[in-house]
């Protein structure tokens, strides 16, 4: 099936999976089209974000099938400046905090293009990468970095362990979000390790998205947000005894947890666990109340920024838009914010050049356009990049460029 929509939790298995949000039907935000004879064919789904009132797991109600997602994806690693030196800081971590060495081998899941692996070579050790879009695999292989053209599930791990041993860390950055069966997924994770291995994940944190109004963030590909009791409760249906969870300010607030098998039945679990949990419920983050909070103010969010565009356009200026990203497509589509306010989006990635966006239908232009057409604004959709995609567009400014940053309420720049 292509679609279907969940009656349980991810998590807990609970029945009773309370609606947030509804952001209406919404294309895939990464099925940019290629020719405008699609238009007219282009498919949409519910996008329904729900809460579990027993583990507090937010979560999508709404499943497209991985398939349709992900064996041909065009979002890069290697486009951002702020992800590479994160991918560099990252793996230096890792290496001096793990010991390892030439014997250690490193897998990640959701691997891309090769990037954060490429991190590891400098000190020597073993990589694979599990990456499920064909394109992106072979893109990796071509820069040196092996890598199985797979989502990872047992069979997967277990032809990995066969063909080039255990891990000794097993990464997965902003993957464990768009998994369906996360305990099956977690599962795998743990049967590719060394006995004395480690899991380390990075993923969107839901009280970021909360506070942080980031709306754009929820599209089918990102199935779940995670509170540090899911996490908990993840970790101790799967045999995961969590050893830290800090807070890391990428893509607008992440979680990374570290994490290993447990050694005795009931996993047990570090004090950073349960001084996040306790944090959230002090913030009330266990009460439907500040979710339904949320909700209300997307809609005021929505409101301001199309008030603000047409206002903007009304007075005769001409805006662009900047990012080409899967959120930048939530946003677009929710907001309704078609080529009537934004005439096209730009971007550095080759992949999405000379495409349109999914429902809104935006041209994607070259970044170049921004200094040779100097449109008045800029709708700046890869907010969580703006520093770096500001001080990159120094000539536009230069010249009276201005940036709207539309996350959480729309500002000026």
């Amino acid at each position: 099936m292509s679609f279907h929509t969940r009656t349980t939790c991810r998590a807990c298995d609970s029945r009773h999976l309370n609606l947030i949000l509804s952001l209406g039907r919404l294309p895939l935000a990464n099925s940019f089209l290629r020719d405008p004879a699609e238009f007219a064919t282009e498919v949409s789904y519910p996008l329904n974000l729900g809460l579990c009132p027993a583990c507090h797991l937010l979560q999508l109600l709404d499943v497209v099938s991985p398939d349709m997602m992900f064996t041909h994806y065009l979002y890069l690693s290697a486009m951002s400046d702020t992800i590479a030196e994160h991918n560099r800081l990252l793996a230096a971590e890792l290496v001096e905090r793990l010991s390892l060495t030439a014997d250690s081998l490193v897998a990640e899941v959701g691997s891309n293009d090769g990037s954060l692996l490429r991190c590891f070579h400098p000190y020597g050790a073993r990589t694979v990468g599990i990456e499920p879009a064909t394109n992106l695999a072979t893109m990796a292989r071509s820069r040196g970095v092996d890598t199985v053209n797979a989502f990872l599930d047992s069979a997967t791990a277990a032809e990995i362990v066969a063909s080039r041993g255990r891990a000794s860390l097993v990464v997965a950055n902003n993957v464990l979000a768009h998994v369906e069966d996360t305990r099956a997924f977690l599962t795998a994770c743990r049967e590719l390790l060394a006995p004395d291995g480690m899991i380390v994940i990075e993923s969107p944190y839901v009280r970021n998205l909360v506070t942080g109004l980031q709306y754009d963030t929820i599209y089918h590909e990102h199935q779940c947000y995670f509170s540090a009791q899911a996490l908990v409760r993840l970790c101790d249906a799967v045999g995961l005894s969590i050893r830290r969870i800090e807070l890391v300010p990428v893509h607008g607030g992440s979680f990374r947890l570290s994490a290993q098998p447990a050694a005795a039945a009931r996993p047990e679990h570090a004090a950073s666990a349960f001084e996040l949990l306790q944090a959230e419920r002090d913030a009330g983050f266990d009460r439907r109340a500040v979710y339904d909070d949320f909700a209300r103010q997307v809609e005021e969010s929505r409101r301001s920024l199309r008030a603000l565009l047409e206002r903007v356009r009304a007075d005769g200026h001409s805006v662009a838009a900047y990012g080409a990203a899967a959120k930048g497509n939530t946003l677009l589509n929710y907001c309704d914010i078609d080529t009537g306010l934004v005439e096209c989006i730009v971007d550095r990635n080759p992949l999405k050049i000379g495409l349109w966006s999914p429902g809104m239908h935006l041209p994607v232009r070259d970044v170049s356009v921004l200094v040779e057409e100097q449109p008045d604004y800029v709708l700046l959709l890869a907010w969580n990049f703006a520093p770096e995609i500001i001080a990159q567009q120094a000539a536009y400014r230069r010249r009276g460029g201005k940036f709207i940053i539309p996350i959480p309420t729309p500002t000026v720049v």
